[in-house]
């Protein structure tokens, strides 16, 4: 018994397809700008803002060094939040499509 072939395009046609598309859409760039913008503050930081960035924290470790190191920080931050957002949000409405994608026409 062999599985019916799906329907692409008409799966890409979908209204619930194109609402997941763009929801997820939406939010990757709103992280990614997010990621890039924060990416860039540290060498602008560090050539325009050069007193602020050598400000001693504990020892050796200054303030350029503490946010080099967030930069860590961020970036599984944002993993996690697109991680909770998918389980929570993407990942339903594309079981909801894949349920429905034999049917869809």
């Amino acid at each position: 018994m062999s599985k019916p072939e799906m329907n692409w395009a008409a799966i890409d046609a979908d209204p619930r397809f194109q609402a997941l598309h763009k929801k997820k859409l939406t939010f990757l760039w709103s992280l990614m700008i997010f990621s890039v913008v924060y990416y860039f503050l540290l060498p602008i930081g560090a050539a325009y803002f050069q007193d602020l960035y050598k400000i001693k924290v504990w020892g050796p470790v200054n303030v350029g060094i503490l946010f080099a190191l967030s930069e860590f920080i961020v970036a599984w931050t944002i993993a996690a939040v697109y991680a909770k957002r998918a389980n929570r949000e993407f990942d339903a409405m594309a079981a909801e499509i894949i349920k429905d994608a034999h049917n869809i026409k």
